[in-house]
């Protein structure tokens, strides 16, 4: 069986499981069996489809068993679990797949967590920073390779967990080995350690440990709700301190991490070119100036004269202060040292004390100047370090110093939020989402894995975690990010369900109907709108909304009443008498739709808005010298195809038939010789030339003396 049927039959399985179709599972796990000769698993499912049938038997016989959920719970869990035992085996045997390729090298000299554990404190207390750093990716790799924990093992590594001495970088690493082995299989023994280091008393770990359950649990989200102890588990948790708060901050900065590819595009296409473009004007001495406490005045200068520099750096501010990865775009360049080719470095968190820094004495306050460094993930510290020590010695020293008195500021700016818990979480949680984001985007095995960010990763609508996360607080929290971040379908969920819970908040409704109006859904955006316009009838926003979308719905009259009301409250704006005028013209109220049009002209004359409307609108009365003339004006300010159009049409309604061809003739020019979609626009005009008076036998004569003369 190859490595593609495998995974297919596996699919065919867990489809079936998370449909409850259990019938179909085991006839596919059957197949599976048989296919891949793994006879070993064979009692295990008969003994699954022996308990299923007795079960049924009952059920069909009228039994009430109040063990019945229980029991239907257990075999479907049991039916997943043998599903990933027969995948795993067989996929061990020839996968080339990086998970299996160092499970089969690992096994040829398997270390037991137990072991690892012990020796890690033994080398932390002797200071022996290589084999400690050793034993920490050992065990990170035992963690991630090993598909299912024994429960010897899992023991030992709880009590790791709960062991003070246990250092901090190999819990947290053991952390990430749990996450990154529970992305290839589901083991329960994995997700309950990671349950017992979500309480574990450092910050790091525990805000680690919490995403990483979140992260399990919507990639099994089908099946959780049967394994029995999670529940219980997440309750547990939910009593800790803050829980909701940090739960909120992981929810708000995986939002957050989605925006990470367009803030790159943004920096590489915008930011980086626009700065290039200042650079000959800054002095080459510059550098060496900026190591002192002044600013050179050739910068100082520079930043006051050229606003969009100023409008750039602010920006630039802006996106970091809101939490928004603006490293990555640098970074992305900077993955290629041997160092990041051992998956458990990406995960490292970073520390001066490492032993890569131990013959680098020289760059001892810059490392801990980066240690310190809010705005970088640990994957990114160890990169610019990377980076940093190749530079030529004579460049090295001025960047030193730049990046000393640079970092020292901004850090010395956030030291007093930084030591919040609040803002403590944040930074932490939004770190190790950045060391994730690099891992899956750029470690260069990275197609062996399910990219976690291309998944929604909604975790308030998980079941399992919805009850922690429900509250109207933190949903209104992660809809204003939605829709503040143009995820409008996503926010458009939680306003729906918000206004449920109250249906006297107006601006709920609005936001709602945004929503829906952005996704296109109009019916539902002008209901919303009307819902909020029975709570607050002045707001001239909601007015504006509403009269839009009834324009748009094609019904002309409802729109028009808005407008009226919005011009009460703001009168004389052009654009809402030009919409007024398109109502009465669709009404077929010309002289109104005039009136209105010659008043936003009045009010702007240069701007050329109305001149089109007063145009048609002049043809269609009858007044074509007064059309005429506004298409003549249009004609010469950058016309578009229809004005050729229709000073076409008004030509010919004046019988001016060679002006008339012009028109026409340019027209097909416009639309770069293409005939066909000139003639789809002109169909469209016929009535309206049939009522200005032209002949219905005239339009094929003439449309035939165009094709002649193009």
């Amino acid at each position: 069986m190859t490595i593609k049927e495998i995974h297919t039959h596996y699919a065919d399985i867990t489809d079936a499981l998370n449909g409850g179709a259990l019938k179909t599972a085991f006839d596919r796990i059957q197949n599976l069996i048989f296919g891949a000769q793994a006879h070993s698993f064979q009692n295990r499912l008969d003994e699954l489809q022996e308990t299923y049938r007795y079960m049924l038997h009952y059920h069909a016989e009228g039994f009430k068993d109040p063990m019945q959920e229980q029991i239907y719970a257990r075999i479907r869990t049991g039916a997943y679990e043998l599903a990933d035992l027969v995948r795993d085996e067989l996929l061990m045997a020839g996968s080339q797949n990086i998970y299996y390729v160092n499970r089969r090298q690992q096994s040829q000299h398997p270390v037991e967590a137990a072991a690892l554990i012990e020796g890690l404190q033994t080398q932390i207390e002797l200071e022996d920073r290589t084999h400690f750093e050793l034993s920490v990716h050992l065990l990170f790799n035992r963690l991630w390779t090993t598909a299912f924990l024994s429960e010897a093992e899992a023991l030992a590594i709880r009590k790791a967990l709960q062991d003070e001495r246990t250092p901090q970088p190999a819990t947290c690493q053991a952390v990430s080995g749990l996450l990154l082995g529970l992305q290839m299989s589901f083991d329960r023994e994995k997700l309950y350690l990671l349950f017992d280091a979500a309480c574990h008393a450092d910050e790091e770990v525990k805000i680690r440990a919490m995403i990483a359950i979140c992260l399990t649990l919507y990639r099994y989200r089908q099946r959780t709700g049967y394994c029995p102890g999670i529940r219980e588990r997440l309750d547990a948790l939910a009593e800790m301190p803050g829980f909701k708060r940090i739960m909120r901050t992981i929810v708000l900065r995986f939002i957050l991490a989605r925006e990470t590819e367009k803030v790159t595009h943004k920096m590489q296409e915008e930011f980086l070119p626009a700065m290039m473009k200042f650079a000959p004007k800054i002095n080459p001495d510059a550098l060496a100036e900026l190591s002192g406490n002044d600013l050179n005045p050739e910068w100082e200068e520079l930043l006051l004269s050229d606003g969009k520099l100023t409008k750039i750096m602010e920006e630039y501010g802006s996106l970091q202060e809101e939490g928004l990865d603006v490293m990555h775009s640098t970074v992305i360049h900077l993955k290629h040292f041997a160092f990041f080719r051992i998956a458990s470095n990406w995960f490292l968190p970073f520390t001066s004390q490492h032993s890569t820094f131990r013959n680098s004495p020289k760059f001892n306050v810059i490392l801990e100047t980066m240690r310190q460094a809010f705005f970088m993930c640990n994957s990114d510290k160890y990169s610019l370090y990377f980076s940093f020590s190749r530079i030529p010695e004579e460049y090295r020293k001025a960047l030193m110093q730049q990046m000393n008195s640079d970092f020292s500021e901004i850090n010395e700016q956030h030291v007093l939020e930084l030591k919040s818990k609040q803002n403590s979480a944040e930074h932490v949680a939004g770190q190790y989402i950045q060391d994730l984001y690099r891992f899956y985007k750029l470690f260069p095995h990275r197609m062996d894995f399910e990219d976690i960010f291309n998944w929604t990763l909604d975790f308030h609508l998980l079941p399992d975690l919805k009850p922690y996360l429900s509250d109207s607080e933190t949903w209104l929290s992660i809809a204003e990010l939605y829709l503040r971040k143009g995820y409008y379908e996503d926010a458009q969920t939680l306003y729906s369900q918000l206004t449920e819970r109250d249906a006297q908040d107006e601006m709920l409704y609005q936001k709602l109907g945004y929503c829906k109006q952005m996704t296109g859904d109009l019916p539902g955006a002008l209901a919303a709108y009307l819902r909020a316009e029975l709570l607050k009838p002045d707001s001239k926003w909601l007015i504006r909304r509403i009269a839009d979308c009834y324009r748009t719905l094609k019904q002309p009259a409802e729109a028009l009443a808005f407008y009226l009301r919005y011009e009460q409250l703001s009168p004389d704006t052009v654009q809402t008498l030009i919409y007024i005028g398109h109502c009465h013209l669709e009404l077929k109220n010309y002289g109104e739709a005039l009136k209105y049009y010659f008043k936003a002209d009045y009010l702007e004359p240069e701007s050329r808005k109305a001149w089109r409307a007063i145009a048609w609108c002049s043809f269609l009365t009858g007044k074509y010298g007064q059309a005429l003339h506004y298409y003549q004006k249009m004609l010469d300010h950058q016309p578009q195809t229809q004005d050729f159009l229709n000073a076409g049409h008004t030509e010919w309604a004046l019988q001016h038939i060679r002006k008339a061809l012009a028109c026409y003739q340019s027209a097909v020019q416009a639309e770069a010789g293409d005939f066909e979609k000139f003639l789809t626009l002109f169909r469209q005009d016929i009535p309206d030339l049939i009522q200005a008076g032209i002949e219905p036998v005239e339009i094929p004569m003439l449309l035939d003396q165009l094709r002649y003369s193009i």
